[in-house]
């Protein structure tokens, strides 16, 4: 949301990256921005359009600079099947995922827009060290090509370097505004990535005068969600994908409401609630909100009508498959498989990997290595790929889980 097989790194990098409108700050809450709500929405195109006519308007704005590169990017990691939420889940998947195709004119713009926005902050911070709209800009900037490294180029040294230089414009921020609550949001991010990374990482963080906590982030992303203005939506995301992560779907759960009632066009909100109710055990609940969504597809909802079948019947397939309700789930996967080459990459290889996993638990083996085979052709470097190779030596296995 701006997320899905995203780590939390490479989430947290960019969430929250809205800006402020001038110095003194004035505190405008982004849904009044046609702008943000495109970018809420998954309304990309939308949004660059609005951003591209706000900095035309203000083209001495380094804020309007972020806006229309955060939309560059969000807009491909959105092609990519990486805004989905699966993919926050466990450790870095997206560590081992190859890197994100960006094209030559995507690239130009999106580098020639963040250069920009860092030479206006520049430009501002030596008349005035102290001004608050222009270290922000610059913490902005500098997360947004943190994450680009890391996304695009995967560059994990030059990311860190990016989000370093972010952080500490940031704190400088602070620094000067103890009380400005949307600040907090990266301060928050940052401390609970570097919480969150093995010790080795922790190390050079530390070297860095940055030593990471996890609750500390937490409860400073809590505060901008209760009270912030510019970066509470932001925050609410990053919460639920942290309440997902520490496997607190209760938690999760009355954000993600919140937000898509907020964003209703933005279906990976609910996506994301089926799969917080399955994480309860609530099959019923998850099930419902499936229901939600098809009857908003059929109806042609805007958001929803776009929405491929097969991928709501992938999500039905999903959770029927780890409730242990193995025939109608193979019902519903060899559906999703049968238009595969109509469906995201994502959605298509874990299709044909969970068709495999079904026909191993029913003792169906030749019908799985089939399956399997065809997760590897589908998506050869993915780490479905690579789980499923693992399947033809060796059957899958489970416990079945009741319903």
């Amino acid at each position: 949301m701006r997320f899905r097989r995203v780590s939390l790194i490479a989430l947290a990098l960019s969430w929250g990256l809205l800006s402020f409108a001038s110095t003194p700050m004035r505190l405008e809450d982004p849904a009044e921005n046609p702008g943000f709500v495109h970018f809420y929405n998954l309304e990309f195109d939308e949004a660059l359009a609005d951003f591209s006519a706000q900095l035309k308007a203000h083209p001495d704005d380094p804020d309007a600079y972020n806006h229309v590169a955060q939309t560059i990017l969000y807009r491909e990691m959105y092609r990519d099947g990486a805004l989905e939420s699966q993919l926050v889940s466990g450790t870095n998947p997206f560590l081992r995922r190859a890197k994100m195709e960006v094209s030559a004119a995507d690239k130009k713009q999106f580098n020639q827009n963040i250069d920009e926005s860092i030479r206006l902050s520049d430009a501002i911070l030596k008349r005035d060290p102290r001004d608050a709209q222009a270290l922000y800009a610059s913490s902005v900037a500098h997360g947004l090509r943190a994450n680009y490294y890391f996304l695009v180029e995967k560059k994990w040294m030059a990311a860190l370097h990016e989000s370093i230089a972010g952080r500490r414009a940031n704190d400088e921020l602070l620094a000067i505004d103890s009380n400005f609550v949307d600040a907090h949001l990266i301060s928050g991010v940052s401390h609970y990535i570097v919480g969150c990374l093995p010790f080795y990482l922790r190390a050079l963080g530390s070297v860095n005068g940055f030593h990471g906590d996890k609750e500390g982030g937490v409860r400073e992303l809590q505060l901008v969600a209760k009270q912030g203005v510019l970066n509470r939506y932001d925050a609410e995301v990053l919460l639920a994908a942290i309440y997902r992560r520490e496997r607190r779907p209760k938690d999760a759960i009355p954000i993600l409401q919140d937000v898509a009632g907020r964003f209703p066009r933005n279906y990976i909100f609910r996506f994301e609630q089926v799969q917080m109710y399955s994480d309860m055990g609530d099959k019923r609940a998850a099930l419902d909100v499936i229901g939600q969504i098809e009857d908003l597809r059929r109806s042609g909802a805007p958001g929803y009508r776009e929405i491929c079948p097969e991928k709501i019947r992938y999500l039905e397939g999903n959770l029927l498959f780890w409730y242990g309700d193995l025939d109608p789930a193979l019902v519903a996967f060899k559906q999703v498989t049968q238009k595969a080459n109509s469906l995201d990459l994502s959605t298509a290889v874990m299709a044909w990997l969970r068709l495999g996993q079904v026909y191993d638990l029913q003792g169906r083996r030749s019908d799985a290595i089939e399956a399997y085979r065809k997760t590897v052709e589908t998506a050869p470097q993915s780490e479905p790929a690579q789980e499923a190779q693992g399947y033809i030596s060796n059957p899958y296995r489970r416990k079945r889980v009741s319903g």
